[in-house]
């Protein structure tokens, strides 16, 4: 994705500065990108990023610039949507791309690790009417 981003950049003769910012993102994003500082964008911000290189996001993701993008980089990133933590995302990312004996053992381990569970509140059973 990075040499399609610098391509376009180079062919509209924009800074990635510039490009960042017209996408609404932070003006340094590309260059992180670039490091592999910050992960590949993806639902809004990847469709913004598309609209200010002048392309589309099938382009930006190495598909012909005809066929519709796969669902999942349309998706929005759960962290961008306030559910997880930019850690927790990548850390889900990771675990679902491992086969189901990997994901029992990360399982096992990461639960070893946090400590035994807090019980939950004891609630009171219900008295019968009539018994004690």
């Amino acid at each position: 994705m990075v040499e399609l981003i610098e391509g376009r950049l180079e062919r509209l003769g924009l800074t990635p500065e510039e490009a960042s910012r017209a996408a609404g993102l932070q003006p340094d994003f590309l260059d992180r990108l670039r490091e592999g500082r910050v992960a590949v964008p993806r639902g809004d911000r990847l469709r913004r990023l598309a609209e200010a290189l002048s392309t589309s996001v099938s382009y930006l993701v190495g598909l012909d610039p005809d066929v519709p993008p796969p669902a999942e980089w349309l998706e929005e990133e759960q962290g961008s949507l306030g559910l997880l933590a930019g850690d927790e995302e990548g850390l889900l990312r990771a675990y679902r791309k491992l086969e189901f004996s990997a994901k029992a053992a990360v399982l096992l381990v990461v639960r070893r690790m946090a400590g035994p569970e807090e019980a939950p509140d004891a609630v009171p059973a219900k008295q019968v009417k009539g018994r004690r």
